[in-house]
């Protein structure tokens, strides 16, 4: 694929995507900024997000460490970028991510947090963190069970280098808007549950949604609405 079907693919795609929020929004009944695209950038090379950017887009998702510190050092000189950690993370990983990301939206342990804090460098801002939920009690996901979080989020709130900015699930997949809405609701409504219980934190974000149930998230309050295929294509073999 030559660069300038490459450029015109990728601002398709782009406009669709972003036309896709506009049209849910509205029939939300909720205003046009109210979220935002996360554009989820696994496996996709430094040059299609240098593209993407190019077309408006700051806010760029990550699930896979060394990849995207690679992608990062070749996008230094976008400083305006803003680096999202989705993915799972462990221990070992903790220093990096503290030091290369804005956002981390996989935190589910306490341990997890307080090395995120102890580790991000001084002259950095906080470290703005979801809490990831697992919200439909998947034995297979990652995430806090929802009658733990809030024990969870009130530890994490106290930690000195993050800021504490909302929830983020993975519900489990479904079928129509009607069924797609219950998990996601019930993640607002614990969203709510938190900003009535730590009225000093700065609750303001749900992290949910994608591909499939992009229009249920934002009619149950979406922030940030993480696509990757969507705006990116499929990931191709290797």
């Amino acid at each position: 694929m030559t660069d300038i079907a490459l450029n015109e693919s990728l601002g398709s795609s782009y406009d669709q995507a972003r036309e896709r929020l506009r049209n849910a929004l509205e029939a939300a009944g909720r205003a046009q900024d109210a979220a935002k695209l996360l554009a989820v950038s696994k496996t996709k090379p430094a040059a299609m997000i240098r593209q993407v950017w190019q077309l408006g887009q700051r806010e760029f998702g990550e699930n896979y460490l060394q990849e995207a510190l690679e992608k990062q050092t070749e996008l230094a000189d976008l400083d305006d970028i803003v680096w999202h950690f989705i993915g799972p993370l462990q221990s070992n990983k903790t220093r990096a991510v503290a030091e290369h990301f804005d956002w981390v939206h996989s935190v589910d342990r306490l341990k997890i947090a307080k090395r995120l804090s102890e580790q991000r460098p001084a002259h950095l801002a906080p470290l703005n963190i979801c809490l990831q939920v697992n919200i439909s009690r998947e034995e297979s996901k990652a995430g806090v069970l929802p009658e733990a979080l809030e024990e969870l989020a009130k530890e994490v709130a106290t930690l000195p280098n993050l800021h504490l900015r909302g929830l983020m699930a993975i519900p489990a997949p479904t079928e129509g808007v009607d069924a797609q809405r219950q998990p996601l609701a019930a993640l607002r409504e614990a969203l709510t549950s938190l900003q009535s219980s730590l009225p000093d934190a700065p609750l303001d974000t749900l992290s949910m949604g994608m591909s499939d149930d992009l229009e249920a998230a934002v009619l149950e309050g979406a922030t940030l609405v993480r696509l990757g295929t969507a705006i990116f294509g499929t990931r191709q073999s290797a």
